[in-house]
């Protein structure tokens, strides 16, 4: 596996899932994303692995839950993660509070050959040695050891509460610390709503939670360090324009519902060859007569509607996307490539980070070979979100000495 530290190098893999679907059909689906992470894993050979993960038991979370302890003894025993000899699992499982509860996951692994790492305790304010392995869950506001929030009521749509907030630990490796930030955003509840305004309320929601986890990651509270934030922010392209572009041929004939008038589905048809239908729009449906334009070329062509990140460009930095959105697949186990006609697919999955943990990470130094940005599993059926995970590996000195330039802080 990761073999010794050495002067090749410290590997990182941080990777973002969210698992919602597993815990729908854990016979099917669990042991094919298993595979594929311990293959991302074996093909890497990290010494220090960050699986971010939402939605964690799914939307029936009450019965799943006894699947979540099944696929997290998996993940702790397993042959593939032998090597990884302490590990920290921290599982907001607590459904019943509604105003805490996030449904987030975030499970740490580090390499038997990793000496030099820590943790930070919020409440004692210094780092502790990791040794061993931990599992933290139900009430996570009584461990110090992260920094748990759901957003404020007033944040989620119509005030409905809904399991989106940030869960933040805070890492030491040789004498650099850095922040890890799981995340969960609002989605889009109606494709109707979405493609109303460019950009979409919906989007403007999202801005406003972001600002406040950033707002509250940088606060005064503790040392500023370099942070990598990486989850589901359910970013989407902005759907009126993606939709001009895609039908900008197509004739418009809106369909009303008749007991409240109210706009009911949206059909583009095409102006001739016998008015075919290119495009039906519904409050769940998103019926796109060629999804190939969503795989050619890794979709990478609507990148210029994916938008919602540019209000933070101060703030955040991410390496280029060369892979296809990340949502929403089918979940038919027979259908690794296919997308659902739920959702027009977006890069609903990323790894962002402090414009100090990329200038951590893209040293000028570093060789481009030692950065992958991509998602696991792209031939195979993942989930309705396929994970995404950026692998970095600095040499020995990469992630020492970084605090002489930035406010890291020293053990």
């Amino acid at each position: 596996m990761a073999g010794k530290v050495t002067s090749q190098g410290t590997g990182i893999l941080l990777v973002t899932a969210n698992v919602g679907s597993l815990f729908e059909d854990p016979a099917n689906l669990q042991k094919a994303w298993l595979r594929e992470f311990y293959q991302t894993v074996h093909t890497h050979k990290p010494h220090f692995v960050a699986l971010h993960c939402q939605e964690v038991g799914g939307k029936n979370y009450e019965e799943s839950m006894t699947h979540v302890d099944s696929f997290v003894k998996e993940l702790l025993s397993s042959d593939a993660m032998k090597e990884y000899n302490r590990a920290r699992v921290y599982l907001d499982e607590n459904y019943k509070s509604q105003e805490h509860f996030t449904a987030l996951g975030s499970c740490y692994f580090v390499h038997e050959s990793l000496k030099n790492i820590h943790q930070f305790d919020f409440k004692a304010k210094k780092f502790k040695k990791v040794a061993g392995k931990e599992i933290y869950s139900d009430t996570l506001e009584s461990t110090s050891m992260l920094e748990k929030e759901k957003f404020p009521q007033d944040y989620f749509p119509e005030c409905k509460w809904s399991r989106k907030g940030f869960i933040r630990t805070r890492w030491a490796l040789a004498d650099c610390a850095f922040d890890l930030v799981n995340i969960h955003l609002f989605h889009d509840a109606s494709n109707l709503v979405a493609w109303e305004n460019s950009p979409s309320v919906y989007s403007g929601t999202r801005q406003k939670a972001l600002g406040y986890v950033l707002d509250r990651i940088t606060d005064q509270r503790y040392d500023k360090v370099p942070y990598f934030l990486f989850g589901d922010f359910n970013f989407r392209l902005d759907s009126k324009q993606v939709i001009e572009s895609l039908c900008s041929t197509a004739t418009m004939q809106t369909v009303r519902a008749a007991d409240t008038n109210e706009v009911d589905k949206v059909i583009f048809r095409e102006s001739d060859n016998d008015r075919k239908v290119v495009l039906q729009l519904e409050k769940k449906l998103f019926n796109y007569i060629n999804q190939d334009v969503f795989r050619e070329n890794n979709g990478t062509l609507l990148l210029e509607f994916d938008k919602e990140l540019s209000v933070f460009k101060d703030r955040l930095c991410e390496l280029e996307i060369s892979f296809p959105p990340s949502y929403p697949y089918s979940e038919d186990c027979s259908q690794g490539k296919q997308y659902m006609n739920t959702r027009c697919p977006a890069w609903c999955d990323r790894i962002l980070m402090s414009t100090s943990a990329r200038d951590l990470v893209l040293k000028p130094e570093t060789d481009e070979k030692s950065l992958t940005y991509d998602n696991i599993g792209p031939n195979v059926c993942m989930g309705d979100h396929k994970p995404v995970f950026l692998d970095v590996r600095n040499g020995a000195k990469g992630w020492r000495g970084f605090h002489d330039k930035l406010p890291c802080e020293k053990l």
